[in-house]
């Protein structure tokens, strides 16, 4: 099965079909979501909170996405992996943006990278596509921002905000990423941005404009039924499913009910005559 390349998803902006991805972080999932058939899988530093149980998404590790990316890559048969860089291994410097995109390339298996910022961030990318790694740039609420932000909040609401965040959507496709993805913002601007652009906008939070969507699989199938962000609709409540499930088992387990014979192996001739204790 081909796999869709950032050319593909260039393409489907011009063709105005909107485009599905998925943030997912293990084997198990990114088989089953490529299986739905999703156009693009992001494994996203949030990992940190989502896998790690961590605040933020700060302490994540190159070697953290490298390995979670590989994990991804070997579910996927056709949609697009692209692989977050976290924080502090792009920001120093294009040189060192390049290195560390190098890295998720070779050890996580990425067809892309990923990357936070507008404006400031444009170096880096020009430097990683002229390297020939395609690049997914990232505006509006950039969560390893979190701290200067001031926490996870809606951006571009005042005209100054709106705004920086088209010039920071103009300089991330002027140095050459292949889309962008616009969290958090109010949608009539989301939908601004995708129009003034010709690279394709997948939105979180960003309203029904944008060219494309996304979600984290745990949260839309419903791992965690206390996280309701506004953004988030829920196609299934799993964790009340899989607690229920894990219930039963332990229900069955200590009251000697499983296994039953059918769970069971059994030696050829049956139970071994034991002439000695050993």
């Amino acid at each position: 099965m081909k796999k869709i390349t950032a050319l593909d998803l260039l393409g489907k902006k011009a063709d105005s079909e909107k485009i599905v991805m998925v943030t997912a972080y293990d084997y198990a999932m990114a088989r089953i979501v490529d299986a739905a058939g999703v156009d693009m899988v992001l494994v996203g530093d949030s990992l940190g909170m989502v896998i790690q149980g961590q605040p933020d998404t700060l302490s994540v590790t190159l070697d953290d996405m490298a390995y979670h990316g590989r994990c991804v890559a070997r579910g996927l048969e056709s949609a697009h992996l692209t692989v977050d860089l976290p924080f502090m291994s792009y920001q120093v410097s294009p040189e060192q943006a390049l290195q560390s995109a190098g890295r998720l390339v070779q050890e996580g298996s990425a067809q892309s990278v990923k990357l936070e910022g507008g404006e400031r961030s444009a170096p880096a990318i020009s430097r990683i596509v002229e390297a020939g790694i395609p690049v997914v740039g990232h505006i509006g609420l950039t969560p390893q921002s979190v701290n200067q932000l001031g926490g996870f909040k809606v951006q571009g609401r005042g005209d100054h905000g709106a705004d920086q965040l088209m010039r920071d959507a103009l300089a991330v496709q002027e140095a050459g990423a292949f889309s962008v993805v616009l969290e958090m913002v109010p949608a009539e601007l989301a939908q601004e941005v995708s129009r003034a652009l010709h690279i394709p906008t997948i939105g979180i939070g960003a309203g029904v404009g944008c060219d494309g969507q996304v979600l984290v699989c745990n949260d839309l199938l419903g791992f965690n039924l206390g996280f309701k962000p506004r953004f988030l609709k829920r196609y299934a409540e799993l964790e009340s499913t899989m607690v229920e499930a894990v219930s039963e088992f332990a229900k069955e387990v200590r009251t000697g009910t499983f296994p039953t014979d059918e769970h069971s192996f059994h030696r050829k001739g049956g139970p071994r005559k034991v002439s000695k204790i050993y």
